[in-house]
C-alpha cells in the first residue's frame, strides 16, 4: 500500500510542483534552488523518490502530478481515519468535536453532505 504522508520538506516540494505544473525537470531544479535552497541532486533525490510513490512523474523532461492536490489530500485524510479510528469517519468526527466545538456552518455542511450521500 502507497503511504500518502509527507514530511515537511517534501510538502513544500509537492505544493511547488502543483502550484507550477507542468513545468520542466530545469525549470523545478531552478524553482528548487530559489525557493529551497536546493541543489540539482537534491531536487531530482527527492523527485525520483515521490516518483516511485506514484504522487509525480517525470517523462521525457517534463515533471506533473499523477495525483491532484485534491486527490493527495483526500488520500492521505482517508489513511489517518484509518489507521487511527479504524475507519470509522463517526469515531473521527466525535474525537474531533471534543475539543473544537463545530460551528453551526459547520454543522450545516456536515448535513448537507449526509443528506447528499443518504443511499
Amino acid at each position: 500500500m502507497t503511504e500518502y504522508r509527507l514530511g515537511a520538506v517534501e510538502t513544500r516540494f509537492a505544493e511547488l510542483i502543483w502550484d507550477n505544473e507542468p513545468l520542466s525537470s530545469g525549470e523545478l531544479v531552478r524553482l528548487c534552488e530559489r525557493e529551497l535552497e536546493w541543489k540539482k541532486s537534491t531536487t531530482y533525490t527527492i523527485l525520483r523518490r515521490l516518483c516511485e510513490r506514484g504522487i509525480f512523474q517525470n517523462s521525457g523532461g517534463a515533471v506533473t502530478s499523477l495525483l491532484s492536490r485534491q486527490e493527495f489530500y483526500a488520500r492521505q485524510s482517508e489513511e489517518f481515519v484509518d489507521e487511527a479510528f479504524h475507519g470509522s469517519l463517526p469515531r473521527f468526527l466525535t474525537a474531533f468535536s471534543m475539543r473544537k466545538k463545530l460551528s453551526k456552518q459547520e454543522i450545516d455542511e456536515l448535513q448537507r453532505f449526509i443528506d447528499e450521500h443518504r443511499g
